[in-house]
């Protein structure tokens, strides 16, 4: 086995002592989780500069890349909704199923002989995807300390409200907290603690269906049937 590949079975193999760290209530634990996280995501950088360096490109590469990205993911969203019940389940299934279309096209691309290009759009999307899940991740370390996020959530909820209007109002609360200097700062830290998972979590999503949809217009001919890709392959056989 390459070098490359060595990385990414490691990376795979790292994901269920990351979740079972993740999904621990003490901090140094989930601050462990935090690391082993990036690691992964470093991993994969170097994986595939290896792979183009070495010139060790192989087809169970190019398989076992995407999955451990995509695993990784979709396990760590999995594990935000069970930490924070305030986190929509929606935001989750756009991200899990903007991946799966790409997977989905990818595999229908390889089936028909034709190559995926990869925008810019969709390398941002995936670096500010990763950014956003460290920095949720250290919230919930933070929350780990001394933050109840059920408590609040439960309030909204019997309330009657939503949970964006629950976040929304976090939020605006938590702009006034923080030009009152007479209040704690630890009432502060909580306010931001409680509402940026959302927040961070939406644009993430937003910025996933943006890139999907600019993914699909750019390899749209994937989704064609074979005939219409043999026509515009070969637009002079048609005058034939």
């Amino acid at each position: 086995m390459t070098l490359p590949n060595i990385l990414t079975v490691l990376r795979i193999l790292l994901i269920p002592v990351f979740l079972y760290f993740l999904l621990s209530k003490v901090p140094t634990e989930r601050f462990l989780a935090l690391i082993i996280f990036i690691i992964a995501s470093v991993t994969d950088f170097f994986d595939g500069y290896l792979a183009r360096k070495l010139n060790q490109d192989s087809a169970l590469g190019r398989f076992l890349d995407p999955f451990a990205d995509k695993a990784l993911v979709i396990a760590t969203l999995i594990v935000f909704l069970i930490l924070d019940p305030a986190l929509p389940i929606w935001m989750v299934l756009v991200i899990i199923g903007r991946d799966m279309l790409v997977t989905l096209m990818r595999y229908l691309a390889i089936r028909k002989g034709m190559e995926v290009r990869t925008t810019r759009l969709a390398k941002s999307k995936t670096a500010f995807q990763m950014i956003s899940l460290v920095l949720i991740m250290m919230i919930f370390i933070v929350r780990s300390f001394h933050i109840d996020i059920n408590r609040t959530f439960d309030e909204g909820v019997k309330s009657g409200k939503k949970h964006h209007q629950i976040a929304g109002e976090l939020i605006i609360k938590g702009f006034e907290i923080l030009r009152d200097v007479e209040v704690p700062r630890e009432q502060k830290k909580k306010i931001f603690a409680e509402s940026a998972p959302y927040f961070l979590l939406l644009l993430t999503t937003i910025i996933t269906i943006i890139s999907g949809v600019r993914y699909m217009y750019t390899n749209y001919k994937v989704l064609l049937p074979p005939y219409y890709i043999f026509r515009l392959k070969n637009p002079a056989s048609e005058s034939k």
